[in-house]
Order: structure tokens, then C-alpha cells, then sequence
């Protein structure tokens, strides 16, 4: 593993030059040059279809509000395509993708530095989330937009014919988990049904991903501040190696195996099996929710919180921010343009429609999103929220740390007979040197 980070961070050490290089050019690029529309922003979002669809009709608002253009562009292959622009020295205007990527971001020099006072509405954000944007120089380079945290979603017709209820504890999980994948809970007298979803790949650091609400719930980290700008790693923590061998044994392996067949080779878009009708339990995010409601069906499942593991029921948080390319020019359309998407009006018209929402949970302290949607399943998300939820350090370049947990987690949950004392001890000598090639180990 750790030939493995080292090979990484070099290309990524050898990527921030060349981008180091670039960006220090924007600022005498096209726009401050004139060339190309100065009331025109390039926005970016990574984005499928059904969400641009909700991204186009927000901008065609924005557009007719203030009379400026939106050049917009819904990139799938978001960091590929932004590398490939960086290295053109010619970065989008605005860029809306995920919190965690911001300290990556910004180790790179690819974001502009703001103050949230330049942007009109910035007070009707709460302190909290305004701290997720803030980078390890202390200033901040992002401006929330969208939040978000893991709930369960379960298959409440499966729990009614099983005699059931919706568990709120790690133990409980088990017991229905259980019944779903033994007992018929779809009465066709096949077995044919799974307890939970899993997307347990390593690819994209997922399997981190899915597993931080487990490690928050067992009184885990992956990496501590100490307060001073400099971190510490935690996975070799008693509290560490409890939860991953709790999730190892009950989960994945042996005859107590209660999730999908593939799951440790599976990512979001191959877990289908809670829309197919075949697993009764996914612990996920509400993005899903409309997916669900039309592929599933709103009638046969519902949102609950996590249950509760020994250390609690935080989940993690999530969500997107919206980032100012760096480079000059265009500084005021693009405060317009974020003012508007924290707006009331724009948060709304982010949250509803016939495509899938891109705004969760509202940034904006002003709206309730079960009242915006009129569901109260929306209530369940943001309580999570905003009283049950840790996000992934954002200052920090996080992307290499996610994805080496997510090795190791992948890696202990394939081999049912790892020790996972010795690999998380492993997985810890490996994000401290993660941490020491961005000078933040302690």
C-alpha cells in the first residue's frame, strides 16, 4: 500500500506543479484580456442528465433575474476534464462539486479565495456550514450550496409481513438483516432477497465512504485535528479495529453475510439492488430518494435515521460548494450568481421540479426542506443533519486519505480471514505519510 501512495502522490505532486504553473497564468487570460463575453459565467457541475435538467432551469432563472449568461456544462468526468483545462491555463468560472474535494482544490491553486461577506444572503448561512469551507490558510474557497447525510432507507412492506420494526441499534440492523435475507420477507418462496446494499468498492473511495457512518457510530476516526492545523491518523484506534471487525464479521463474511453478492466490488451505480426490489436496507444518501420513489415505488419503503452503534447515530455529511475558478475578471457576476443559488428563490427552485434535486438540505437557515418538498421524510435528513453528522475534514487535501482507507477497508472485507488489527495498523503508517506530504502530520 504505501508503494502505492507514494507512486500516487507523486503524480499528483507532479500534476500541482504543472497546474501551479497554469493558474498563475489566468489571471492575464481571456477574461482580463477581453476576450469572450464578460457577462457570460462558465459553470460546471458533475452531473448526469436528470440533475442538469434541475441546474438548467436555475440558471434559465438566474439568467432572467440579472440579464447574465450562463455558459452551462454538466461534466461526468468532473477532475479529469478540470485537469485537463488547468493544464490550458483556461479554468471554468464557477465550479459546484463536493466539499471534500476543496482541500484538493485549493493545494492545487485551482480556487479564488473569498470572504463570505462579498456575497449577498452569506448571514442566512449558519456558522457550521460556513466552517466547512474554510481552507488550512484559514480563508475560505467555497460558499455552501448543498448538504446533505446519510439516513436508512428500508423496505417497510418487508418489515409489516416479517412482524418487524424499523431498527435503531447495531444490533437490531443485524436482526432484521437477517429475517430480510432469510425469511421471504417478498413471499415468493425463493431465496432471492438480501438484508442490505452495500457499495463496498475500493474505486473512487467508496468503500470509505459507505463505512464513515459506521466509523462515526463506533466512536472511530480516520484523522484527528489537534487544533493547530496539523492532524494525527486514528485508524489503529481499539475503537477502529472494534467497529471494522464488527463490520467484517456481520456484514460480509462467513454464514453471518447479510448484503448483496459483489458488494465489495460495488459502487453506487451497480448497487441497484434496493430499486430492483431485492434488498430490504440501504444506508445512503437522499439524492436516492426520488430514484427510489419512481423505481421502487413511495409506498413500499421509508426514511428513518441510522441506528445507533456504541458510540452513537452520527452519520456522515455531505454535500456540494460552489467554487470561484481562479482567475480574474468576472469576480462580480460570479458573487451574483452564488448570491442567487443561496437565495431563497434559488434554493427552492434547486429542491423542487420533476428531476432530481440538487440541493438536499438547504444551505439556507430560512428554509425547512420537508415544508419546500411537503415530506416529512425530508425532516429525517436534515435533523440528521444538523444534530447527528460529521463531515470529512475539509482543509486537508482528503481525496488521497479517503482513498487509502477505502483500500484497506476493501482489502480487510474481501479477505474474510485478515487481521485487521495488523492492516489497520498498516493503513495508519499510510496516512501519516499522506499527512506528511502535505505537511499537516503532527
Amino acid at each position: 500500500m504505501g508503494d502505492r501512495r507514494r507512486s500516487r502522490r507523486l503524480a499528483a505532486v507532479l500534476t500541482v506543479t504543472a497546474l501551479a504553473f497554469g493558474t498563475a497564468a489566468c489571471g492575464s487570460g481571456s477574461d482580463s484580456a477581453g476576450v469572450g463575453d464578460p457577462n457570460t459565467l462558465e459553470v460546471w457541475t458533475r452531473s448526469n442528465p436528470d440533475p442538469a435538467a434541475t441546474y438548467e432551469r436555475v440558471f434559465a432563472a438566474f439568467t432572467k433575474k440579472t440579464g447574465i449568461k450562463i455558459d452551462y456544462q454538466p461534466v461526468i468526468n468532473f477532475d479529469q476534464q478540470l485537469q485537463s483545462r488547468a493544464s490550458t491555463k483556461d479554468l471554468p468560472d464557477v465550479m459546484i462539486n463536493d466539499t471534500a474535494l476543496m482541500g484538493s482544490y485549493q493545494s492545487q491553486g485551482l480556487l479564488k479565495p473569498l470572504t463570505p461577506a462579498s456575497i449577498a444572503g452569506s448571514d442566512q448561512i449558519t456558522d457550521k456550514t460556513w466552517s466547512s469551507t474554510v481552507g488550512i490558510d484559514g480563508r475560505h474557497y467555497g460558499i455552501p450550496y448543498s448538504r446533505q447525510a446519510q439516513t436508512l432507507m428500508i423496505r417497510t412492506d418487508w418489515l409489516k409481513r416479517l412482524g418487524l420494526k424499523a431498527p435503531t441499534t447495531w444490533q437490531q440492523l443485524l436482526t432484521v438483516a437477517k429475517a430480510f435475507a432469510t425469511r421471504d420477507p417478498d413471499g415468493d418462496g425463493k431465496a432471492d432477497t438480501y438484508g442490505m446494499v452495500v457499495p463496498g468498492s475500493a474505486q473512487n473511495g467508496y468503500a470509505a465512504w459507505w463505512g464513515a457512518s459506521f466509523l462515526w457510530q463506533g466512536g472511530a476516526r480516520i484523522i484527528e485535528a489537534d487544533g493547530k492545523g496539523t492532524y494525527t491518523p486514528a485508524m489503529d484506534s481499539s475503537a477502529a479495529v472494534d467497529t471494522v471487525t464488527w463490520m467484517k464479521d456481520n456484514l460480509f463474511c462467513g454464514d453471518n453475510a447479510v448484503i448483496q453478492p459483489g458488494a465489495v466490488t460495488a459502487v453506487t451505480g451497480t448497487a441497484t439492488n434496493f430499486q430492483d426490489g431485492n434488498a430490504g436496507m440501504y444506508l445512503t444518501g437522499p439524492y436516492n430518494i426520488a430514484t427510489f420513489d419512481t423505481t421502487l415505488g413511495k409506498d413500499k419503503y421509508e426514511v428513518v435515521p441510522a441506528p445507533a452503534g456504541p458510540a452513537g447515530d452520527d452519520v456522515l455529511a455531505d454535500g456540494e460548494n460552489i467554487y470561484f475558478g481562479a482567475k480574474t475578471g468576472k469576480t462580480k457576476q460570479e458573487q451574483a450568481l452564488a448570491a442567487f443559488l443561496i437565495s431563497p428563490q434559488g434554493q427552492r427552485l434547486a429542491m423542487t421540479g420533476k428531476n432530481q434535486p440538487v440541493v438536499r438540505i438547504p444551505v439556507n437557515s430560512t428554509l425547512d426542506a420537508a415544508k419546500v418538498r411537503d415530506d416529512p421524510r425530508w425532516s429525517v435528513v436534515q435533523k440528521a443533519y444538523e444534530d447527528a453528522s460529521q463531515q470529512f475534514p475539509n482543509a486537508p487535501d482528503f481525496a488521497p486519505i479517503k482513498q487509502d482507507t477505502a483500500d484497506s477497508l476493501n482489502a480487510i472485507f474481501t479477505y474474510c480471514g485478515s487481521d485487521v488489527r495488523s492492516q489497520l495498523g498498516e493503513l495508519n503508517e499510510t496516512l501519516a505519510g499522506d499527512l506528511k506530504d502535505q505537511d499537516l502530520l503532527k
